[in-house]
């Protein structure tokens, strides 16, 4: 189906329009298919009718071929999946005794690219997904007759690397490791992963072999970095795209706004609701992208009251079963289904055919994943991809200050496997699967030996550290935490458990009466249990949400990095941060309004991580040095900063804490920190040393930008205050960061 602009442009007007444009077309560029692929892979290729290759894709092929690893980053749709699948085929087409693992992300998207590898339909290809929901009795046919093995990096770090020796047939052929939305595993996750992956390589060589690492990401930043963090090892990398491109409309809607000096703005929801029915009644295939599963139901409920007719819309969200989420996939991607509201479940390379339109409520934290939704618009022709502005700080600066999206270069990607918290349990699971000794420094990493030294559950033998204790320790962590020291959150009625907490999070986001959010649906906690480590949950749909009331004290432990930069001194380095939840506001979610604040009577709690700081010389505060403008001014840079610093770290600000103070009892002057919420820190902040000019130069035209008078959700004021917001000066901050800025050069 053909388009133009005409299909949709009488949607595209009115205030809330803040950015209009498109992106051209591009053409491909292709190459024949080289001619040392395997007479049966070619045959499988023309069957599908590929006769050729996009330039990326026969790049893939040759660095593969010359035994190299290789990261592909190139955009949504644009063919990676066939450039790893190619050289693996092609050992398979050489030796079926060769074996891949590929290693996705979630469990969704490991059956989709099964159902891909079986249109090949290859004699001597034999696939299988090795995951939790793979029957036990079918466990040990996938170890024995599987060549390509489909499985997560949760599944190989609990369920593979402890078990061995049940996998050695796989291990002593294992050809290739496929790792795709490499991107994902950044943070603790992928702080996590990378030493998943080094334990994978280490056994591998045990069993004599010595796998090439292929992996595929979303356009990065860091693409070498980031593959050579996740394994250790260096990496080919493929970055020109040579996939064709549609012309493709991009529009920025924000909500009206309805009180200017709150900077209250409308419901972004209703707005996207609004825009999703007009497109599915035009026609289109339209996907909305919504931040939680609550919010894709409440997108789905009114664009289908919008309409009147739900039979063409479905919400589709993490909580459905695996058949319920393969039957949307099914109609969507015949165009049974016009229109689904989605979380970003939707957001990784799940194929679900032709769309039209994307719809993204809220900015999704990197510009990279905003590019990689962006990317299933128009796969039919001309496409239409909408950002709606939720009131955050960076989805209002980018309404303001469009280019600063649309030109922005996508962000690094970053991780710390050798984060102490994260690195002493993978230290002792590799003791377990096998002794450590300085052999192994090639593979685990010459931080790992200095661990294994000191470990308590471990014991040095002529063989190597080994494991002393009785259990198996990868059972004790799992990968998404870099805290063992977890709590549980049960559903009260039904005894589930919902997720886990970090000790030093759970007084302050599941403490007794705070509202707490679970793939976006609300839960109030009914007890917190000091003693077992679980806190008590009911479902929740009132409409207030709560905020811990904190006081908090960061101290320097030890400076990593020290410079001279924008006119004052800037530091990088180790700290502790203690904290104590003292109490918990209720805040209306309509207006924000305060409605009470309960006081509490939790424990202290400290953790070391890393942290960025700065000290502004007096001339920098000068007309601000005076309380309460002093601590108003800093307190403000520090929220705004710590809004900001995701579009240069892969992170999310959940992810980031602060601190600011009059007077630092190490410094002796105002300071204001900004540091890693993870227990160790896994590079987020030493991101922001680096890039620290960017980084003010953003946060101060996203100030200067904001139109309330005194400071708002979209500028200063934080949804994770410990101050509660109080005291908060903008003009302070904007005057500080403006003199910082100009000290450039």
């Amino acid at each position: 189906m053909a388009m133009g602009t005409t299909v949709w442009s009488d949607l595209l007007e009115g205030e809330e329009l803040a950015y209009l444009g498109s992106e051209p077309a591009r053409d491909a560029r292709t190459v024949p298919i080289p001619g040392d692929v395997p007479a049966a892979l070619r045959d499988a290729l023309a069957a599908q009718g590929i006769d050729s290759l996009y330039e990326h894709q026969a790049e893939v092929w040759h660095a593969a071929r010359r035994g190299e690893h290789v990261i592909i980053t190139t955009g949504t749709a644009s063919g990676k999946t066939l450039a790893f699948n190619l050289p693996v085929l092609a050992a398979l087409a050489d030796d079926s005794k060769n074996r891949t693992l590929y290693l996705y992300p979630t469990k969704a998207l490991a059956q989709d690219q099964a159902r891909g590898l079986g249109t090949f339909a290859l004699k001597r290809m034999r696939a299988a997904i090795y995951d939790g929901d793979t029957p036990s009795e079918q466990r040990w046919q996938v170890r024995k007759w599987a060549n390509l093995i489909l499985s997560n990096p949760d599944m190989l770090h609990i369920g593979v690397l402890p078990h061995h020796d049940r996998w050695g047939d796989v291990l002593s052929n294992l050809r290739y490791v496929v790792v795709d939305e490499a991107h994902v595993y950044r943070g603790v996750f992928g702080s996590h992963v990378g030493n998943v992956l080094r334990r994978l390589r280490r056994l591998a060589r045990v069993y004599g072999a010595d796998p090439q690492f292929l992996l595929a990401s979303a356009t990065i930043a860091n693409p070498a970095e980031l593959a050579r963090s996740l394994s250790g090892l260096d990496f080919s990398v493929v970055t020109d795209d040579a996939a064709p491109r549609p012309e493709r409309t991009i529009a920025l809607w924000n909500q009206p706004l309805l009180d200017q000096e709150l900077g209250l703005r409308g419901s972004a929801l209703s707005e996207a609701s609004k825009l999703h029915a007009e497109l599915v009644s035009k026609s289109l295939r339209s996907l909305v992208f919504a931040k939680s599963r609550r919010a894709a139901e409440l997108i789905h409920r009114q664009a289908v009251q919008r309409l009147g007719d739900g039979s063409l819309l479905s919400p589709y969200r993490a909580g459905y079963t695996p058949a319920q989420r393969r039957e949307i996939e099914q109609r969507l991607f015949s165009g049974e289904l016009l229109g689904v509201s989605a979380t970003n479940a939707l957001e990784l390379g799940i194929d679900v055919g032709a769309l039209d339109s994307v719809v993204s409520v809220g900015f999704p934290g990197t510009v990279a994943s905003l590019r990689q939704q962006w990317g299933r618009a128009g796969r039919r022709g001309h496409g239409l991809a909408v950002l709606v502005a939720t009131d955050d700080a960076l989805d209002q600066y980018f309404m303001r200050e469009p280019e600063m999206l649309l030109n922005r270069r996508v962000e690094a990607a970053i991780l710390d496997h050798e984060n102490p918290r994260v690195l002493d349990g993978h230290v002792a699971a590799a003791a377990f699967e096998a002794p450590i000794d300085e052999a192994d420094t090639e593979t685990l990493g010459p931080e790992a030996l200095r661990r294994a030294a000191r470990h308590a559950d471990l014991r040095k033998t002529d063989a190597g550290y080994v494991w002393a204790g009785r259990d198996y320790p990868a059972g004790r962590f799992g990968l998404r935490s870099t805290s063992p020291d977890v709590f549980a959150v049960v559903e009260a009625v039904s005894g589930s458990v919902l997720g886990n907490v970090e000790r030093e999070k759970a007084y302050s986001t599941v403490h007794e009466g705070a509202i707490y959010l679970h793939l976006g649906e609300q839960y109030r906690v009914v007890a917190l249990d000091l003693t077992s480590r679980s806190a008590l949950v009911e479902p929740f749909t009132g409409d207030y949400y709560t905020q811990a009331k904190k006081e908090s004290t960061t101290a320097i432990e030890e400076t990593l990095r020290a410079e001279r930069r924008l006119g004052l001194d800037l530091a990088f380095g180790r700290v502790s941060v203690t904290e104590q939840v003292v109490g918990y506001q209720k805040k209306s979610i309509r207006d924000q309004a305060t409605i009470e604040l309960v006081p509490l009577d939790l424990p202290e709690t400290t953790f070391d991580t890393e942290a960025v700081w700065y000290v502004p010389e007096p001339d920098q505060l000068e007309g601000l040095e005076q309380m309460p403008t002093l601590l108003g001014t800093l307190h403000a840079a520090e929220h705004a900063m710590i809004a900001i610093l995701p579009l240069w770290a892969m992170c999310d600000r959940w992810d980031i804490g602060g601190l600011s103070t009059n007077i630092h009892f190490q410094t002796g002057r105002p300071t204001i920190f900004v540091y890693d919420g993870h227990p160790g820190g896994v590079g987020i902040t030493e991101r922001g040393f680096d890039a620290f000019e960017g980084w003010v130069e953003d946060t101060a035209r996203m100030l200067d930008g904001c139109p309330c008078e005194a400071g708002c959700p979209s500028c200063v004021q934080s949804p994770k205050c410990g101050n509660l917001n109080e005291p908060l000066d903008k003009r302070g901050a904007l005057t500080l960061l403006q003199r910082m800025r100009s000290e450039v050069g």
